[in-house]
């Protein structure tokens, strides 16, 4: 309960820059990260004193075991509820989240202030995007807890898993005994769809696992994470069955050095941008510039993609407290590929490595 407290004032704080009376929250990860509900439906209704979780019949109870610290207002579809909310608050100016709401729900908000007796006729909606998700690349010690819990599972899997691939077996096969032990070890689910790329197919950054027999001696890129209690881990380990060969061990030594070299590198104050080169350059470097296409990594929480961004046009800062991805790879079309994900989050200056699964040894 207090971290949500501490969640909603940080969003508060935001106001006077916003310059907005109130915030009206409708994406479904930043209603769950603000209140604690995890319903389908509602929208959270926030000024300086005051907060609303406005859902229907369905979530009412629901929301409030969940949300103790909202007012729970029972609702019907229509946004007739609105106006009232408005009057009651006094709100002149209104924030609303324009990079989740859509044009057709804008001109409903619109619709149901408009011809108002109120007051809320003359309200002002503010567009505003990004902020609840720019509080959310700072992870409290709540959700440090359960995301450290969902990488401890992802690893788990890929480690149990990782000893049985043999040639002969297929992606999907390989994929499905993932999603069995990510399952068996406490998960409510996969994070998305697991990425296993053997061979050429190593080459699609995002493959998704198909019939394809495990080859000896050929690249597989196993991508995957677990969700446990809302939160999502993101992890990539690249692996060979049999003996590599030395077009593999040169590609592979590559891109680990140049993970760690990042890892070992990146530091509070960096860019996204700043942190991408630290990888980008060894792989440049040892001559496989044009083959490493994609940013360096990503933020991860109740999103497995969110903020910060780690990417070589991003002048965002990272700072204390910031969880994200380092995934450098080289993809060699008609060969395959090589990716190595770590999860990190940055502490005392530096980052510390969350995720703790075997890496290939050549």
């Amino acid at each position: 309960m207090s971290a949500i407290i501490g969640r909603v004032d940080n969003l508060r704080s935001k106001f006077e820059e916003l310059g907005v009376d109130a915030m009206l929250v409708t994406d479904d990860e930043n209603r769950r990260y603000l209140s604690g509900f995890v319903g389908t439906a509602g929208y959270l209704f926030i000024t300086q004193d005051g907060a609303v979780l406005a859902t229907d019949s369905r979530y009412t109870e629901q929301a409030g075991h969940q949300a103790p610290g909202y007012r729970v207002d029972r609702i019907t579809g229509q946004f007739d509820w609105m106006p009232g909310l408005i009057s009651e608050f006094g709100i002149k100016r209104l924030g609303f989240e324009s990079d989740n709401v859509t044009v057709q729900l804008l001109d409903r908000f619109k619709a149901a202030t408009a011809g108002s007796e109120n007051g809320a006729a003359h309200l002002e909606l503010v567009p505003t995007a990004g902020v609840p998700l720019g509080l959310r690349a700072f992870k409290d010690a709540d959700e440090l807890a359960l995301l450290q819990r969902s990488i401890d599972i992802a690893d788990h899997a890929f480690t149990e898993v990782a000893k049985t691939i043999s040639a002969g077996d297929t992606e999907d096969e390989i994929a499905w005994r993932i999603e069995v032990a990510v399952r068996e070890q406490g998960a409510e689910s996969l994070s998305f769809p697991t990425i296993v790329g053997s061979g050429p197919n190593a080459a699609l950054p995002h493959h998704r696992a198909g019939e394809r027999k495990i080859q000896e001696g050929e690249s597989i890129v196993i991508d995957m994470g677990a969700r446990y209690r809302g939160y999502c881990s993101d992890l990539t380990r690249t692996v060979v069955v049999g003996k590599p060969d030395d077009q593999f061990k040169k590609v592979y030594d590559t891109v680990l050095a140049a993970q760690l070299t990042a890892v070992e590198s990146v530091e509070v104050g960096m860019t996204g941008a700043d942190a991408d080169n630290l990888a980008r350059a060894v792989i440049v470097e040892a001559g496989f510039g044009e083959q490493f296409g994609h940013s360096l990594g990503h933020g991860v929480g109740l999103e497995v993609h969110e903020a910060p961004w780690v990417a070589s046009r991003v002048d965002t800062k990272l700072e204390a407290g910031m969880t994200f991805t380092i995934e450098p790879g080289i993809y060699i079309s008609g060969w395959g590929g090589v990716r190595i994900e770590d999860v990190v989050v940055l502490e005392n200056g530096r980052a510390r490595v969350l995720s703790h699964a075997p890496k290939f040894e050549t």
